[in-house]
Formats: C-alpha cells, sequence, structure tokens
C-alpha cells in the first residue's frame, strides 16, 4: 500500500522558515516515491501565481520554484477555495497543474485511511 501524505501550507513570506519547510517536506516526499498533495492556503496561496515563487528568498533554503516544479512532476498542488477567492486569484490566474479545491477535498484527502496528514 502506498502512503499519502497531505500537506497544508499555511504561510508564505510572512513566516518564511515555516513555509519553506513544508515545500521542502513535500518535494523530499516526492523524491522518496510518496504520494503527495500539497494544499496553499494563507500567504502560501500567493505561490500558486506564475513568477511569485522566484521572488521568495531564504538563505540556505533550495529556490522556492525548484521545489513546485519537483512537487509537480509526480504530486499535486491545490490552492484553497477560499484564500484564492479572498486574493481575487480565478483558475485562469494560476500555475499549470495547479487546481482550485474546497475544504470537503482537503478532509476527504486527509481522512483517507492510508493518508498522513501535515500542516505548517
Amino acid at each position: 500500500m502506498v502512503k499519502k501524505l497531505v500537506i497544508k501550507v499555511t504561510a508564505g513570506a510572512d513566516a518564511p522558515e515555516r513555509c519553506s519547510q513544508a515545500f521542502t517536506v513535500a518535494a523530499v516526499a516526492v523524491a522518496s516515491g510518496v504520494e503527495v498533495s500539497l494544499w496553499l492556503t494563507g500567504e502560501s496561496a500567493w505561490f500558486a501565481l506564475p513568477g511569485r515563487a522566484a521572488a521568495f528568498e531564504l538563505p540556505h533554503a533550495a529556490p522556492l520554484p525548484d521545489l513546485i516544479e519537483s512537487i509537480q512532476s509526480a504530486g499535486r498542488i491545490t490552492l484553497c477555495t477560499q484564500c484564492a477567492a479572498r486574493r481575487d486569484i480565478a483558475e485562469k490566474d494560476v500555475l499549470e497543474g495547479v487546481r482550485i479545491a474546497g475544504a470537503q477535498v482537503f478532509v476527504s484527502e486527509a481522512m483517507a485511511d492510508d493518508a498522513q496528514a501535515l500542516v505548517y
């Protein structure tokens, strides 16, 4: 049985270390063969937009665009519906491959028998 990892990122540039940790853990999990679903919520919602991750900097951390590319290679990135709406972000605005979905989908993923959920 393949274990699934559901990660909710609540931090963005406002808490760079916490934000970077979430993306790093997700990328490492994908590279390890774990099925990953990364959720962008709160201030991390901005990283669903093209170019936004490139502006993120944290010393001694992998570049966020590289981590996003790694995650998307075999995982899924989802932008929270309400977080997108509060920021006037529409599906046409987000990076290719990023979906917009709500709490019902998050709960369904996080509560699956084979899933582990983490919140950063």
